[in-house]
């Protein structure tokens, strides 16, 4: 709360005697009226019952009100009392309340929203498929899939999961690997049939390449392993997207060579739709990850979601490599 300068400040003895009061002594004061008498309050909060008398009679002196009137047989609230349970009341069972929400989301029934990030191609290639399975299991979870190139901004965007691929350098986070990542080099039969398989990475720019576009601007430079070094190759190409299913298409309709993800043409190689090039150069050092900020409080919502997905994502066929018989490496 912003007080304007000309504004009187706000009692501060009343404010300094309600931080004063004890939260014990208000616990005790409401657990001894639920329960008719100190001995049961006592008994239903684990503690002795000298202890739960002490907290009441504190409270009391710091109110300076006599709560309840008690004699050997009976105990009962005082006309003060009576009207300080019902002001406590709501506030006290909205506290309960609380804590035994914050007790669900670490170990009852996964619920509430789950907000999930991912990269578009990764998104709808291998996320969205399994998020049927995941809801019919978990129906009181509620997902938001958004599609993203860049790195999700956890706290802004208020993001629960992030899926990330290639390598991981962000020390903020926690970063699961649920698979290698592989990146090949892939061309259409009749691009071959016309232009040949490239041999070595050198090869590369006597062909036709198909660039990706990344979020920045710049165009996705391919990446490869020779001689246990990494080497980059920055292609000259005719055709240009920002979207790793148009790349593809534009491979699959022979209009040159493109380096994508084992995610994205497993399935066409194993169909002979595509063919792999240079499978031996393919860098081993990028994975897919799953992404969140703590490993510690984790909501089960998220402890289940990374379950499932980990589970589901590694059971799935993306290796491609080790279909290939490995070529004679040369620079």
């Amino acid at each position: 709360m912003t007080l304007h300068p000309l504004q009187p400040h706000p009692p501060i003895d009343a404010l300094a005697s309600s931080f004063a009061t004890t939260y014990a002594g208000v616990v005790a004061f409401i657990t001894v009226v639920h329960e008719g008498s100190f001995a049961r309050a006592a008994e239903r909060l684990g503690i002795g019952r000298s202890a739960i008398s002490r907290s009441v009679q504190k409270l009391e002196q710091q109110l300076d009100t006599r709560l309840f009137l008690r004699t050997t047989r009976s105990t009962s609230l005082t006309g003060e009392g009576e009207l300080f349970y019902e002001n406590c009341k709501p506030g006290v069972e909205r506290i309960v309340r609380s804590i035994e929400e914050m007790r669900d989301l670490r170990s009852g029934v996964p619920r509430g929203l789950l907000r999930v990030s991912a990269t578009p191609g990764f998104g709808r290639k291998v996320v969205a498929p399994l998020l049927r399975g995941f809801r019919e299991k978990y129906p009181e979870i509620r997902i938001e899939l958004l599609l993203d190139d860049s790195p999700a901004d956890f706290i802004s965007g208020r993001i629960d999961v992030d899926f990330r691929n290639g390598r991981m350098d962000d020390s903020q986070v926690v970063a699961k690997q649920l698979i290698p990542m592989q990146m090949l080099v892939c061309a259409s039969p009749a691009y071959v049939e016309k232009h040949g398989m490239p041999h070595a990475v050198a090869e590369l720019a006597q062909h036709r390449c198909v660039n990706l576009l990344l979020a920045s601007g710049r165009i996705g430079e391919w990446q490869f392993k020779v001689g246990g070094k990494e080497q980059k190759f920055l292609p000259q190409a005719s055709s240009s997207y920002n979207d790793t299913e148009l790349v593809l298409q534009a491979v699959l309709d022979g209009e040159g060579l493109a380096q994508m993800a084992g995610y994205q043409i497993c399935e066409h190689l194993r169909t002979g739709r595509l063919l792999a090039c240079l499978p031996s150069y393919a860098p081993d050092d990028r994975g897919h990850y799953v992404c969140y900020l703590s490993r510690h409080h984790l909501p089960r919502r998220i402890r289940v979601f990374i379950d499932y997905m980990t589970q589901h994502i590694r059971a799935l066929d993306l290796h491609c490599i080790t279909n290939f018989t490995p070529v004679r490496q040369k620079a």
